[in-house]
C-alpha cells in the first residue's frame, strides 16, 4: 500500500514496507547499542576528573610530576586527608562552607517564592515593573559589582564578615532563582486557591501549608542550583573575608600554597573533600532536580 504526497509537479512516494525495515528489532537494537555507546563516553568524559582527581590526592609531589596523570599512586598517601583536616584548619572551612550555603539558600529560596507568588498569584499594580526591575538582576556581570559592594560593606561594618557573603549569594541568585519558579506557579491551578478561600484560610496559611508543598519539587531544584553555586564561590568570600574563622573551602584551599613550597597532594584532598558534598548531594536529588525543570513545563 502507498502513499503519495503531490506537491506542485512532484510526486514523493513513500512505501509502508520501507518504514517497516526500520522497525524491525534489529535496526531498534543498533539503534540503542548506538545510544548507549554514546551515553558511556559522555559519563566517562564526565568521571574522568574526578577519578585523577582522586588519584592526585593520594600523591606526593614527586609521583605528582614524575608518574602519569592517571597511574595510581604506588604508596598511597591517605595522611594527605588527615593532614589537611587536622592541620590545614579543613574542618573550620569545611563548616563554614556548610551553615553559609545553607542559610544563603534558605533565604535565597524563601524570599523568592514570596515574590513568585505575589507577582502570578495576586492581583497589584506594579507586579510586572517589579518583575522587569528583577530579571534584570540576570543581565549584570556577578564580578563587576565586586568593587561596589567592597565600599558598601567597608562604609557599614561588614567587613570581615559572614553576613556579607550571605547578602552577597542571596541577591545574586534571586533572579534565576525567581526565573525558575515562576513557570511553576503559573501551572498552579487557582481552584485550590479559591477553595481554601472559601474555607477561610487566609493569604499567609495559604502560601505556607498549601503553596509552598506544592512547589516542593521546583523548589528543591532552585535549592540545589543555588548550592553548588554558593558552595563553589571564591571571589567574593576571597575579597570580604580575611579572618580564618570565617573563610570557607574555596578559599582555605590557599593554605597549602606556599611562596616557595606547594603540597600538591594537600591541595588535591582538599578540592576532593569539597566535591564530595555537592556530589552526593546531586546523587540523592537527581530525580528532584529532573521532576522541577520539567513540571513547569506541563500545563496542568
Amino acid at each position: 500500500m502507498k502513499r503519495v504526497i503531490e506537491n506542485r509537479n512532484t510526486t514523493l512516494t513513500t512505501d509502508k514496507p520501507i518504514l517497516k525495515v526500520f522497525q524491525h528489532p534489529l535496526w531498534q537494537r543498533l539503534a540503542y547499542g548506538i545510544l548507549y555507546t554514546i551515553l558511556i563516553l559522555l559519563a566517562v568524559i564526565q568521571i574522568f576528573p574526578l577519578v585523577w582527581l582522586l588519584f592526585f590526592s593520594l600523591k606526593n609531589n614527586q609521583e605528582v610530576f614524575n608518574t602519569a596523570p592517571l597511574s595510581f599512586p604506588t604508596n598511597p598517601k591517605w595522611e594527605n586527608y588527615v593532614k589537611v583536616w587536622t592541620e590545614g584548619n579543613i574542618g573550620v572551612y569545611f563548616l563554614n562552607s556548610v551553615w553559609i550555603t545553607v542559610v544563603a539558600v534558605v533565604i535565597t529560596v524563601l524570599l523568592a517564592s514570596f515574590v513568585t507568588f505575589a507577582i502570578t498569584r495576586m492581583q497589584w499594580k506594579y507586579r510586572n515593573l517589579a518583575l522587569g526591575l528583577f530579571m534584570v538582576g540576570l543581565m549584570i556581570p556577578v564580578h563587576s559589582t565586586l568593587i561596589p559592594l567592597f565600599s558598601f560593606f567597608l562604609k557599614v561594618n561588614l567587613m570581615d564578615n559572614p553576613l556579607s557573603i550571605i547578602l552577597t549569594y542571596t541577591a545574586f541568585n534571586l533572579p534565576i532563582t525567581i526565573m525558575i519558579l515562576l513557570g511553576f506557579y503559573y501551572t498552579l491551578p487557582r481552584e485550590i486557591e479559591e477553595a481554601a478561600i472559601m474555607d477561610g484560610c487566609s493569604i499567609h496559611r495559604m502560601f505556607f501549608q498549601i503553596i509552598l508543598p506544592m512547589t516542593a519539587p521546583v523548589m528543591a531544584t532552585t535549592a540545589i542550583i543555588n548550592m553548588i553555586y554558593n558552595w563553589n564561590e571564591f571571589v567574593f568570600v576571597n575579597t570580604f573575608i580575611s579572618s580564618d574563622k570565617y573563610k570557607t573551602l574555596t578559599v582555605g584551599i590557599q593554605n597549602f600554597i606556599g611562596q616557595y613550597m606547594t603540597d600538591w597532594g594537600a591541595i588535591g584532598a582538599t578540592l576532593m573533600i569539597s566535591i564530595l558534598p555537592i556530589l552526593l548531594t546531586f546523587l540523592i536529588l537527581s530525580n528532584r532536580i529532573v521532576e522541577g525543570i520539567t513540571s513547569g513545563a506541563i500545563k496542568g
